[in-house]
């Protein structure tokens, strides 16, 4: 195994951060990069073995706008529950979020067990590949953002998303 030049891997790591409003909404996100990212996001470490992701790439504009929809209903939820405003930068993204170039979603199959031991080794499946993801496209300054408010709505999220 090469030795990874140390700085650029740094530096890959601490600028990785959720982009929620600095977003360019123009830049197109060529289909050919956003695979690469997934075929390294695949090579992440898993747990008990199970590679029980899925990567699903959404830039239709009708899909996108009916999960940018989705995305309101669970902010409105979620600020309903905690009994707080939404953060500027959640809301901010709630608003535009149909209009970024590519969603990418990356799915877990199943359902996590109700024992601990097994929910960390279900998601510990999936969150490493996430972050891979993440770190790919970052390398290849492409911003993106950790998102989750749409499993408040998972049943809707599924069907909407077949």
């Amino acid at each position: 195994m090469e030795i990874p030049d140390l700085e650029s891997v740094d530096i890959a790591l601490t600028t990785t951060r959720s982009v929620r409003r600095r977003i360019d909404w123009e830049r197109p996100v060529p289909r050919e990069v956003i695979e690469r990212c997934i075929d390294i996001a695949t090579q992440a470490p898993t747990g008990r073995n199970a590679e029980n992701w899925r990567f699903l790439i959404v830039t239709d504009g009708e899909k996108k706008a009916a999960i940018g929809a989705l995305y309101q209903r669970a902010l409105a939820r979620l600020v309903d529950l905690r009994r707080l405003e939404a953060k500027a930068a959640q809301q901010a993204l709630a608003d535009r979020l149909h209009e970024v170039p590519a969603l990418i979603l990356v799915c877990a199959m199943g359902q996590p067990p109700t024992e601990v031991s097994g929910q960390v080794s279900f998601y510990g499946s999936v969150l490493p590949a996430a972050w891979s993801l993440m770190l790919a496209l970052r390398a290849r300054g492409l911003g993106t953002t950790w998102t989750s408010l749409h499993t408040l709505l998972a049943p809707e999220a599924a069907e909407l998303l077949g």
